[in-house]
């Protein structure tokens, strides 16, 4: 029993402190409730009177700015009206203005009038006259058509030729003039360069030459060549591709063929066979095959040899085997390969003081000619060939323009084909290079001495230096001082047109007055 009222009594001790802590909070926030409505009411009080004050200023500034609205309106209004016065003045004054013009004006008008009917009077004057004077003129050209015999249309056409001449005379001047003074300045310059490109460059005088016929050691061997019923013959001609020609000439068999290669090889293997004195079908196809193989190996050296040479790197395998080639192709017996190797170091000379690529130049040098190497194989003119091959084994634009440009089949469009073309020039041009045949070198000269006395006013004409200079005199009576420049540029135009050859050929037409007189 006493535990349950110990217990008992501790449930009313907590039950009596929690009323106790309850009633004690209770109280404390009735205090601060009243605390906090005093300070909204004292608060609320502190804005009406901030409000009252804002709205007595607001009315005051409202006021003010009224009355300076009121002021300024009163002072616009004031100008306006000065200045609509003024204007109205003006006004009035341009009315007064115009009505003093318009009188002007009527007085003009009528002075007009009066003018116009004078005009009117001196213009049947003037058609008067004009009837008149043509009358006279009628008459005088009667007179002097029947003075100098000739019609007015004659005159005229007289007068025109005149002029003509005239005009002539004056452009042939002026051409002098600025050929002149161009000359003076490119000649100078290339000159230097080309002058340059040669001393620096010292090649053969004369080419290789590649030779088609083979010396025998005696008569007796020209039988062995053909054996028995021809079967050795026929072996050599079907293995090679290349036509053997026995004939009468002593101790010596001709080989023609028009792939220089073939032939090369034929040449090879007719020595070593005539060497060995063996010489029957099989042996013939043996050496034949083993000639093959060299000449293919020599073709590749001597394009590798020829790029080194002229400083050239990276080309297709198969341009070097074409470059190679042109070992056993000539040109009025230069050959080619020497003549591609004289042309690149050219190029990249006259490049190398132009300020060009050099390598890009020599490259282009060296490739011009390669068509040479297929020409007898494929139809068309060895520039395109060229081209079309340096396009297929994958050369630059400008290699293949170079290329397709240098015997201005196409026009030059930039610098480096025109370098490729005066390094070709100088090439083939200079003295020993090459080789024509007498009939064409003298059917040459005749034909430029020809051309040249076509013109008129020619006395005399003569093909000099190996036909690359044509010296021409004209009569002085005929040809004028500045008509010489215009008859030299028409002389060179009509060889350029009618004649082919290699080079350049230099036009000089000289005009010189004699006056010669006897003492007795």
């Amino acid at each position: 029993m006493s535990y349950i009222f110990l217990i008992l009594g501790f449930i009313v001790l907590f039950a009596a402190g929690g009323a106790v802590g309850y009633f004690g909070r209770f109280f404390r926030l009735q205090k601060e409730r009243k605390k906090f409505e005093n300070e909204a009411r004292d608060l609320i009080a502190e804005a009406k009177k901030e409000a009252e004050t804002i709205k007595k200023e607001a009315i005051l500034q409202a006021k003010d700015s009224v009355l300076q609205m009121k002021l300024e309106f009163e002072r616009e209004s004031k100008e306006g009206r000065k200045e609509f016065q003024n204007l109205e003045k003006r006004i009035l004054q341009k009315e007064e203005n115009l009505d003093r013009k318009a009188e002007g004006l009527d007085r003009k008008e009528a002075g007009l009038g009066k003018r116009e009917r004078q005009l009117a009077q001196q213009e049947k004057d003037l058609v008067g006259r004009e009837r008149e004077l043509d009358a006279i003129i009628q008459e005088e050209r009667a007179k002097l058509e029947a003075i100098s015999g000739m019609s007015g249309q004659e005159a005229k056409e007289l007068l025109m030729r005149s002029v003509e001449n005239e005009a002539r005379h004056d452009a042939a001047l002026i051409v002098k003039k600025i050929e002149t003074e161009a000359r003076e300045v490119g000649d100078r310059k290339a000159k230097d360069i080309i002058s340059l490109a040669i001393q620096r460059y010292s090649g053969d005088y004369v080419a290789e030459k590649t030779v088609s016929v083979v010396a025998l050691p005696n008569e007796e061997m020209k039988g062995r060549i053909i054996g028995r019923e021809g079967r050795n013959i026929r072996a050599i001609e079907a293995i090679t591709g290349v036509d053997l020609i026995i004939d009468d000439t002593p101790e010596a068999v001709i080989l023609s063929g028009f792939n220089p290669v073939r032939r090369e090889v034929a040449r090879i293997a007719l020595e070593r066979l005539i060497s060995d004195g063996r010489i029957h079908p099989a042996r013939i196809e043996e050496i034949v095959e083993k000639v093959n193989a060299e000449v293919e190996t020599s073709i590749r050296e001597s394009g590798e040899q020829a790029a080194f040479d002229v400083g050239v790197h990276g080309m297709n395998p198969e341009l070097i085997k074409l470059i190679g080639k042109l070992k056993f192709r000539t040109s009025y017996a230069q050959n080619v390969l020497q003549h591609a190797r004289e042309v690149s170091f050219l190029c990249g000379i006259m490049a190398a003081e132009l300020g060009l690529n050099e390598k890009q130049a020599r490259r282009a040098g060296l490739l011009h000619d390669i068509g040479k190497a297929v020409d007898h194989e494929m139809e068309g003119p060895h520039a395109a060939l060229g081209a079309d091959l340096a396009r297929r084994y994958g050369e630059s634009h400008a290699i293949v323009h170079a290329i397709a440009a240098h015997h201005e089949d196409i026009p030059a469009e930039d610098v480096l084909a025109t370098l490729v073309q005066a390094a070709d020039a100088l090439s083939g041009a200079r003295p020993g290079a090459r080789k024509e045949l007498l009939e064409t070198y003298v059917r040459r000269l005749e034909e430029l001495e020809r051309i040249a006395t076509s013109f008129k006013g020619i006395g005399k004409a003569y093909a000099i230096q190996a036909g690359r200079e044509v010296r021409i005199t004209v009569e002085s009576n005929v040809v004028g001082d500045a008509d010489v420049v215009l008859l030299s540029r028409d002389i060179a135009k009509k060889i350029e047109s009618e004649l082919t050859y290699p080079g350049q050929i230099k036009v000089t037409v000289i005009r010189e007055t004699r006056a010669v007189e006897f003492a007795k």
